[in-house]
């Protein structure tokens, strides 16, 4: 069984998508892996509005437009060009070089302090932070996430055959957590062809299964099972992808999101609702007259980290900012995406309408620079001390709220 825990599960089922980037530009095919697409029909149409079936760059199949296409052929080439710019980087400064010890934006492991600080270590800080809200190339995503989310870090604390270990010690043992995985294995990413295959199964759930283990208070929660399908795809290990969704569940994001009353994820909720209002003043005035509660939406994306709702590749250079930059990041997108679409926004009378344009934006968005660009250029400024002070105001009414809910439900079985 563990025999195949450490292999590449990535190739198995899309070995094209490695081929980019396991040499240095001066090798790679000058080809292009361009999505194509071909139509039978005749007279005129409108080509926008044609649905095409393809598969993206992660081996997911999805239905899309002709504009889709168009835009993650664009996406890929970008992809190679910022490729380029990481091997020009580790040719100049040394491989690796993004490894050294950095000032970190999320508080992680490997912060040096102030007093200490060195003009190089600035520098390459500055440069990272850069090269990473401007993508990693998916080859260096595994190595620079471990690296600058603190997970490599953590994992060098315990010993080198903990994971073996800790899913040797799960066999065999039933958990309500592990009946709920075991419901939820099938439909997680069915449009995935290595996800939804036996092996691909087998392989999430002992790294869903394990963490439930190690951390008996998150256990599992609905939503971590498509958070650990996609790292498992980007990360190549079932180990390190286990060990990213640690660093993720442990260090990245607020306490108390998963765990069993989601504590946390309703504090998010509440701290969203409190930055649109600022942010986004007519859109929040708009969807408030409208009696539009924004966490019908939002709830989603932040539980599944955006995976459910935005394309791969678009949802993976968010996390590239995720691991680097926090949580904050979060809130940076998820306002972008009702930023974007604040004219249509404005103009629709119907809550129904309004999930479906915010559906329909997040569905398309095969544009990750898009969407950055709005969530960095046009939110603007958000520190993460301005949002944890306002997470300390919010779980004061969020656990108020929550212990009430607990004395009614005591009260209504008392009576029973």
């Amino acid at each position: 069984m563990f025999g195949t825990q450490t292999r590449d599960v990535a190739d198995d089922f899309n070995p094209r998508r490695w081929t980019l980037w396991n040499t240095p530009p001066t090798s790679m095919p000058t080809t292009t892996h361009t999505i194509r697409y071909n139509t039978t029909k005749k007279g005129f149409f409108n080509a926008h509005l044609l649905s095409v079936k393809f598969e993206d760059m992660y081996g997911f199949r999805v239905e899309g437009n002709v504009d889709d296409v168009n835009v993650l052929n664009e996406v890929r080439e970008r992809i190679r060009e910022q490729g380029r710019v990481w091997w020009a980087l580790e040719a100049s400064k040394g491989a690796n070089w993004y490894l050294q010890p950095r000032i970190s934006s999320n508080g992680g492991e490997g912060v040096i302090s102030v007093t200490s600080l060195k003009l190089s270590v600035l520098t390459n800080t500055i440069t990272l932070r850069r090269l990473i809200r401007k993508g990693v190339p998916p080859v260096l995503r595994p190595k620079v996430w471990l690296s600058v989310s603190g997970a490599a870090k953590k994992r060098s604390t315990v010993p080198e055959t903990y994971y073996d270990e800790l899913i040797r010690a799960t066999e065999g043992k039933t958990t309500p957590a592990t009946r709920q995985i075991d419901h939820d294995l099938p439909r997680t990413f069915p449009c995935h062809p290595w996800l939804d295959s036996e092996e691909g199964q087998a392989s999430l759930r002992r790294v869903l299964v394990g963490y439930s283990f190690r951390d008996s208070e998150v256990g599992y929660c609905q939503g971590l099972n498509y958070v650990a399908a996609l790292l498992l795809l980007v990360m190549k290990t079932e180990e390190d992808a286990f060990w990213m969704l640690a660093v993720l569940l442990e260090n990245v994001l607020v306490s108390d999101c998963y765990t069993d009353n989601l504590s946390g994820c309703h504090v998010e909720q509440r701290v969203f609702k409190d930055l649109l209002a600022k942010k986004c003043p007519r859109i929040a005035a708009h969807l408030e007259a409208m009696g539009f509660d924004v966490s019908l939406v939002t709830t989603e994306w932040f539980l599944c980290l955006f995976s459910k709702s935005l394309p791969s590749e678009t949802t993976l250079r968010v996390w590239d900012v995720l691991f680097n930059e926090g949580a904050k990041v979060l809130f940076h997108v998820a306002l972008a995406i009702f930023k974007m679409r604040e004219d249509d926004i404005l103009h629709i009378q119907h809550i129904g309408d309004v999930i479906d344009i915010l559906q329909t934006t997040t569905h398309h968005l095969y544009d990750p620079d898009e969407l950055l660009t709005f969530a960095f250029d046009k939110i603007g400024s958000m520190t993460t001390n301005t949002i944890t002070k306002e997470r300390k105001k919010q779980e004061t009414v969020v656990m108020a709220e929550l212990d009430q809910r607990i004395r009614r439900l005591s009260s209504l079985k008392m009576d029973g």
